[in-house]
């Protein structure tokens, strides 16, 4: 009978958390000059909900526009009413970069639950860490934000200039994942490097999920990647298929009123390469 409680409680817990959190574009590619609403999704699997967080959850929203010297701040526009506001308009052709960060939600687990959760999410180090401290048998106390990118496309990838290195930028968010090459310009069958930075340096040894979802419709496909001491992983975009790659990374918090642990959870989407 206790075989059976471990993987009952993982698929509780699995369902009561907000894994993954991404941006999902109405359309990845569209005209130049087109209004795109950014779907904010949590869940798993490359499936789930759409998160319904207000507005006072949002630390920024950034534009980067291809070329431009400067990104463009949405954060005000897109918290003038309660209900939070994520409509661009994509005027140049291009590459577009789009960035939202959320401030801390609070979140409190019993010991075995919490325990659970940190297996599902690879994260044996934290229960490591509350194992040496003697916390095992505590509730998990979690401060918990979000960092998620996009990358769309502007008219055609053919037009897109080499010399455009948007896609690459980075946001400043604590936990990042940055592509090296331009995934819109990539042919099937190439592969593309991601570099994860936490706190502006690499992560290495970060597990980086990656789904694949298929033009055609079939189930999207999922594995598990690993940076390198460089903070650098490869993987091979085979088909044409959105893909959503994500992470998290969890630290011990110090003298927090509410949390013991603060976790950052990363992504970034991207629309149908090699079509």
């Amino acid at each position: 009978m206790k075989r059976l409680l471990l993987p009952c409680l993982l698929l509780a817990v699995s369902t009561a958390l907000a894994n993954e959190f991404w941006l999902q574009p109405t359309r990845f590619a569209v005209a130049p000059g087109s209004r795109v609403h950014l779907g904010r999704w949590v869940g798993a699997d490359f499936k789930g909900t759409r998160w319904t967080g207000q507005s006072a959850r949002l630390e920024r929203l950034l534009h980067l526009p291809p070329g431009a010297a400067e990104p463009v701040d949405l954060t005000a526009p897109a918290r003038q009413a309660d209900t939070l506001s994520t409509t661009v308009e994509l005027r140049q052709p291009g590459v577009h970069l789009l960035a939202l960060r959320t401030n801390d939600a609070y979140l409190t687990l019993p010991a075995a639950e919490f325990e659970a959760y940190l297996k599902e999410e690879g994260l044996s180090d934290i229960s490591w860490q509350r194992q040496r401290r003697k916390q095992q048998d505590k509730p998990g106390r979690e401060a918990y934000r979000r960092c998620a990118k996009t990358l769309m496309l502007a008219g055609p990838a053919g037009a897109v200039s080499a010399a455009d290195t948007t896609y690459r930028r980075r946001v400043g968010h604590p936990l990042e994942i940055i592509p090296e090459q331009n995934p819109y310009t990539l042919a099937p069958g190439a592969s593309l490097t991601v570099r994860v930075l936490a706190d502006g340096r690499p992560a290495a040894a970060q597990a980086v999920q990656v789904w694949l979802r298929p033009v055609g419709g079939q189930p999207p496909k999922h594995f598990t990647l690993h940076t390198n001491q460089n903070g650098r992983a490869l993987f091979q975009l085979q088909a044409p298929a959105e893909v959503l790659l994500a992470a998290v990374r969890m630290v011990p918090l110090a003298k927090h009123p509410q949390a013991d642990w603060q976790s950052t959870w990363a992504s970034l989407t991207f629309g149908a390469v090699g079509r």
